[in-house]
C-alpha cells in the first residue's frame, strides 16, 4: 500500500474514531471513501489497521442511526470481513444486530452491502453464524427472497445472488442451520428462483450451491419432491456445454436422486436421455474430464434404477430404448460401462417379471461372457457386479433351472 494512501487511512481512522457520528455526512462520506480506497489497494493490511484503530465499535454505533452513509459503512464491513481473522472481531464489536436490522430497510444498496457483510462474516465462522442466528437474520433474508424471487430486473437479481450466497455461508456444513432454513420454507423459493432466472448464470450457480448444501439432509427431500425441481434441473442441464457447469448440477442431482419420488420425477423429466447422450459423447474419449463425466453419468443412471417405479418405467417390458442401451454396455470395452451395465441389470432383476423376460432373452449368457472376459483381465469390481446380476436373475425357482442350463452353475456341479 503506498505511503499516501496509508497516511490518509490513518488520518481518516483517527478522525472517525474521535468524532464518529458528530461529523456532517459529507465529511463522513469522504473518510469512508478513503477506507474503501485503502481496502481496494491492500485489503489485508488495511483491514488490520482498521481493526487496530477500534473503529469497528464506532461503526456499530453509526449503523444504529441510519444515514446516507449507511450503505458505505456496510460495504466497508463486507470488505473487512473477507479476512478470516477479522470475522470474530466484527462479531465482538457488536456489528451483527445493527446489520440484521438493516435487512428491514427498503434501500437497495443498503440491502446489497448488508447481505454481503453478513455473508462474509458467516463464511467458515461459527461465531458469525451463531450471532446471525440469534439476531434472526436468516428468516428476514428468506422472506426477502420469497417476496422478490419473480422480479427480473438486474438490481434485484444481483440482490438475490447476494442473499443466496449469504444463506449458503450461513448454513454450509451445519446440519442444524440447514434444517432451520428448510423449516423456514426456503426450498420452494429457491426452486422458483431457479426457474425464473435460469438465464442468469451467477444467480443460477449460487442457487445450485445452496441446493447442494440442503440436498444432503434427509428432511429436505420431501420438500424438494413437492416442487418441480426435477424439471428445472433437467432443463438447466440440457443447456450446459461446459464440464464444470454439468458437474455443479450433478452434485445436486446425486443426493436428490436418493429419494424414490424424486428418482421418478427425474426419469419423467428426461434426465436419463441426457445421461445416455453423455455416455455416447464421452465413451471413446481419453480426456480426464470426459472420463469423469462418463463415470458420473453412468453411476447416476444406476442410482435412478434403484427406485421401483423409476426402474419399471425405464424397463418398459424389456422393450424400452433405455434398457436396450444398457444391454449394449455389457460387451463394451470400457470397464466403467461394463460395471454400470451389470449393476443396471441387477437392478432391473429385482422384479420377477423382468427376470423372466431377461432370462428368456439371453441376458444370462451376456453376463457369463462378461465374466469370462474378466477371468484374464481380472477387474474384480466388474466380476462382482456381474455375479450380483446373475444372483438376482436366479432367485426365483422358475428361472434357476434356466440359469444353470446356460452354464452359470457349472462350478457347483
Amino acid at each position: 500500500m503506498c505511503m499516501y494512501i496509508s497516511d490518509n487511512l490513518c488520518d481518516a481512522l483517527e478522525k472517525l474514531k474521535l468524532t464518529g457520528s458528530d461529523y456532517p455526512s459529507d465529511k463522513l462520506d469522504r473518510y469512508l471513501d478513503c477506507l474503501l480506497q485503502a481496502l481496494g489497494q491492500n485489503n489485508v493490511q488495511s483491514s488490520e489497521k482498521i481493526l487496530q484503530s477500534g473503529i469497528l465499535q464506532v461503526f456499530a454505533s453509526l449503523l444504529n442511526s441510519q444515514t446516507s452513509c449507511t450503505a458505505k459503512i456496510a460495504h466497508i464491513i463486507a470488505e473487512v470481513a473477507k479476512n478470516e481473522q477479522l470475522r470474530i472481531p466484527c462479531v465482538d464489536a457488536g456489528l451483527i444486530p445493527p446489520l440484521v436490522q438493516l435487512l428491514n430497510c427498503k434501500d437497495q444498496e443498503v440491502l446489497l452491502q448488508t447481505g454481503r457483510a453478513l455473508g462474509n462474516i458467516c463464511y467458515d465462522s461459527h461465531e458469525g453464524r451463531r450471532a446471525v442466528d440469534q439476531a434472526g437474520g436468516a428468516q428476514i433474508v428468506v422472506d426477502h427472497l420469497r417476496s422478490i424471487c419473480t422480479l427480473t430486473d438486474p438490481a434485484n437479481e444481483k440482490l438475490m445472488t447476494v442473499f443466496c450466497g449469504m444463506l449458503m455461508n450461513y448454513s454450509n456444513e451445519n446440519d442444524t442451520l440447514q434444517a432451520q432454513l428448510i423449516n423456514m420454507g426456503v426450498i420452494p423459493t429457491l426452486v422458483k428462483l431457479l426457474g425464473v432466472h435460469s438465464q442468469n448464470t451467477p444467480l443460477t450457480e449460487m442457487c445450485l450451491v445452496a441446493f447442494g448444501n440442503l440436498a444432503e439432509l434427509e428432511s429436505s427431500k420431501e420438500q424438494f419432491a413437492s416442487t418441480n425441481v426435477a424439471d428445472e434441473l433437467v432443463k438447466l442441464f440440457k443447456k450446459q456445454t461446459e464440464h464444470e457447469k454439468k458437474e455443479m448440477i450433478f452434485e445436486v442431482l446425486a443426493p436428490l436422486a436418493e429419494n424414490d419420488a424424486i428418482k421418478l420425477q427425474l426419469v419423467e423429466a428426461g434426465l436419463v436421455e441426457c445421461l445416455l447422450d453423455i455416455v455416447h459423447q464421452t465413451v471413446s474419449s481419453d480426456k480426464d474430464d470426459d472420463i469423469a463425466e462418463l463415470k458420473t453419468a453412468s453411476d447416476l443412471m444406476v442410482l435412478l434404477l434403484l427406485g421401483d417405479e423409476s426402474m419399471q418405467k425405464l424397463f418398459e417390458g424389456g422393450k424400452g430404448s433405455v434398457f436396450q442401451r444398457v444391454l449394449s454396455w455389457l460387451p463394451s470395452h470400457n470397464h466403467q460401462l461394463q460395471l454400470a451395465g451389470a449393476l443396471a441389470i441387477a437392478n432391473f432383476a429385482r422384479n420377477d417379471g423382468n427376470c423372466i423376460h431377461m432370462v428368456d432373452n439371453g441376458i444370462v449368457q451376456k453376463l457369463i461372457d462378461l465374466l469370462d472376459r474378466h477371468v484374464e483381465e481380472g477387474n474384480v469390481t466388474v466380476q462382482h457386479a456381474a455375479l450380483s446380476a446373475l444372483r438376482n436373475l436366479a432367485i426365483p425357482v422358475v428361472k434357476k433351472q434356466n440359469v444353470v442350463s446356460c452354464g452359470a452353475g457349472a462350478e457347483e456341479c
